[in-house]
Formats: structure tokens, C-alpha cells, sequence
């Protein structure tokens, strides 16, 4: 099928869901076009990326996670990127100063957490206005999203996370705790383990039938129409993500705070900067830090003293096999055995496997084959 063949179903979809009347005589009718929709949206995106076009930057990720940083033409983004880092961004008052992706390396209570300063997102950029499709590509692939504004355009927050949300990103949403397995035979059977108020196990048949013919379904949460049809999806990326409210200077300490609530109030994680002067710089880099929800582990060789100096980084919940895999490819194939003293010891020195979840603050020592 055409791609224009296939727009031109999407709005045929679009038009009937926006002249149905939503009531509960409907709203299996409305799930259903919801699913197809997705799922035509979802081929036309496959084809235009398959077409050559939003294939991203050649930007190497580097260090222990990396932060995209977004704004509008002209925000300052270049100016807190050489702020916060070792980079020299281009910087220059007009719009689309930075043209590429320019990367820089913050070090942070051990951290080393690369910043991407992209070019301008603007309004279209899910259809590629503005070299869109190269930005969401690299904002895909980041642990963390700064959404910079200034004081004068808090607007541009809900521009942003429209333009994400077209390309499949759910920022500061949790992936739902739903498990499908697919079956033989028997038909769809849905299970909850929690009360549900946007759908009941009806509905959820109705758009799980979109995409299966068989399947056990158990939903472990609240969910909505539109975070069902993204599980299915299977492409949705979770990203969060904090606003950072540059050029602070240039209005006053009331002007300010009256922004900061109304954005705090739509439900956005907020810092107050001024780039160029470096006020609140500190405060961001203490939360890019904390939002990454990092462990320090330091390690001890066999017969020498802990190095409390660069601790290994690593994301909360991580054992010692993934501690492993980050320090050598040979630790794990290796691996004899790892003595942990600190938060997760139960004792002094506790002798440990692989499978031992590590704590912020423990000290490692790995034994290996030689």
C-alpha cells in the first residue's frame, strides 16, 4: 500500500473518531479506530525512517548516561552546554546557531554524564520541519531529557512535548506493567490485579484484538485507552525529563516564581538558571544527578585499599554481574566470586555471586580466574 494511500486512511480515521460520539455505546468503537490509527501512524513513521530520512547525528554515547538538551532557536542552550561542561559550543545571538549535535562531558560526585546540545526543536519537527527527525532520532537514545525555555516562552514546554509525543516518547511516564503471552488458541483473556477505571476487560479485548488473535493479558495497572495501544506499539521510548527556565535575570523574583508554580502545577520537574551568568548551575547539575537514580560503588583490589576517589557508576538495582560487564568484557567470563562491604552487606565482608544487588556507598572487591 501507497504511503499516501495510507494518510489518507489516517484522516478518514481521524474525521470519524472527532464526529463519534463519545459515550459508553461507543467507546469499543472508538478503541478499535484508536488502535488503527496507532497502528497506520506507526507504518507511515517506518517508511519515511526506512526512506533515509531522521536516521540521527554520528554521535558516539560515552560515559556513564547521557542528557539531551532541547530548546527552541536562540534559548542558550550552547551557553549552558560550556557551562556545565568541557565543550566550546558555538554561541551567537540569531537563530540555529548550533547546527549539529555537539557533545560535552559534565563530571559530577564521580559522574561523568555526557550533554548533547542539539539543534532547535520547533513546532513540525515530527514531520522534519527544522531537521526534526535528526534531533527526536539522538533525543531517542538519551537517559534524560533538559527541556530549556526562557522566561518569556513557557509555552514552548507543551510545543516540545507535543512534537515527542508524535514521535513516540512518553516523558516523565512509567512504562505499564501489563504482560502479554501469546497463546494457541483459547481466544483473548484479560486479567487485572488492580481496579480499573479508564477501561474494563471488555474494551481491553476489544483493542487487544487489534493485534492478537490469542493471548493471556494481565494488567498489573490503571491504565488508558492510549497507554494499552503503546504497549502493543512496542516502540514507545520512556524518557524523563526536567525543565530548566533560563534567563532568570531579566524578570523579577515575583515575575519568576509566578511562572516556575504554573509550570510546576502541569506536573514539570523545574530548575530556575541564568546561563550566562552562571546562577543555578549547581542546583541543575544536583538534579541531572539525582534523576539518573546513580549508585557509587568503590572498588577495592585484592590486598589494597578502596579507591574512594573515582567510584564506579552505576544504576540503582544493578548487580554484581552488570558491575562486571562495565569494568572489563573478562570480568564476567571469569568471575569466581566478589566480597561486598557497605549498604548491601549483611555482614562486615560478605561473600557474593553475580546476582547480588549492590547499594550506593558499597565497597567491591572482584576475584577472578587466572
Amino acid at each position: 500500500m501507497e504511503t499516501t494511500s495510507i494518510e489518507k486512511q489516517i484522516k478518514e480515521i481521524e474525521d470519524e473518531i472527532f464526529n463519534t460520539q463519545k459515550n459508553k455505546a461507543t467507546e469499543h468503537h472508538i478503541g478499535k479506530l484508536k488502535a488503527k490509527l496507532a497502528k497506520l501512524r506507526d507504518e507511515v513513521e517506518k517508511r519515511k525512517s526506512a526512506g533515509g530520512k531522521g536516521k540521527g547525528f554520528a554521535i558516539k554515547k560515552s560515559g556513564d548516561a547521557t542528557v539531551g538538551l532541547i530548546g527552541f532557536p536562540n534559548i542558550g542552550k550552547s551557553t549552558l552546554l560550556n557551562q556545565i561542561t568541557d565543550a566550546k559550543s558555538r554561541i551567537g545571538d540569531y537563530d540555529f546557531t548550533t547546527v549539529d549535535a555537539i557533545p560535552g562531558m559534565m563530571k559530577y560526585n564521580g559522574a561523568k554524564i555526557q550533554i548533547l546540545d542539539l539543534p532547535g526543536l520547533i513546532a513540525g519537527a515530527s514531520e522534519g520541519k527544522g531537521r526534526g527527525r535528526e534531533v527526536i532520532s539522538a533525543v531517542r537514545n538519551v537517559d534524560l531529557i533538559l527541556f530549556m525555555i526562557d522566561t518569556q516562552y513557557e509555552d514552548n514546554i507543551e510545543i516540545m512535548n507535543k512534537e515527542l509525543y508524535k514521535a513516540g516518547m512518553r516523558l516523565n511516564q512509567e512504562k505499564p506493567d501489563i504482560v502479554i503471552k501469546k497463546t494457541g488458541k483459547g481466544g483473548i483473556n484479560v486479567t487485572s490485579t488492580v481496579k480499573l477505571t479508564y477501561l474494563d476487560e471488555s474494551l481491553i479485548k476489544t483493542i487487544s484484538s487489534e493485534y492478537l488473535i490469542n493471548a493471556d493479558i494481565t494488567v498489573r495497572d490503571n491504565i488508558t485507552e492510549d497507554q494499552l495501544i503503546d504497549v502493543f506499539a512496542a516502540n514507545r521510548i520512556y524518557v524523563p525529563v526536567i525543565v530548566v527556565i533560563n534567563k532568570i535575570d531579566l524578570v523579577s523574583e515575583k515575575q519568576l516564581q509566578k511562572k516556575i508554580n504554573n509550570i510546576k502545577q502541569r506536573g514539570w520537574k523545574i530548575v530556575a538558571i541564568s546561563a550566562l551568568n552562571g546562577i543555578g548551575i549547581n542546583k541543575l547539575k544536583e538534579m541531572i544527578f539525582s534523576e539518573m537514580n546513580f549508585i557509587r560503588v568503590y572498588m577495592k583490589p585484592i590486598g589494597k585499599q578502596a579507591d574512594f576517589n573515582e567510584p564506579l557508576i552505576l544504576k540503582k538495582g544493578s548487580t554484581i554481574e552488570q558491575a562486571c560487564t562495565k569494568l572489563h568484557k573478562d570480568f564476567k567470563r571469569k568471575f569466581r566470586y566478589a566480597s561486598v562491604s557497605g549498604p548491601s552487606a549483611k555482614h562486615d565482608i560478605q561473600k557474593v555471586g553475580l546476582e547480588h544487588v549492590l547499594e550506593d556507598g558499597d565497597v567491591l572487591t572482584i576475584v577472578i580466574s587466572r
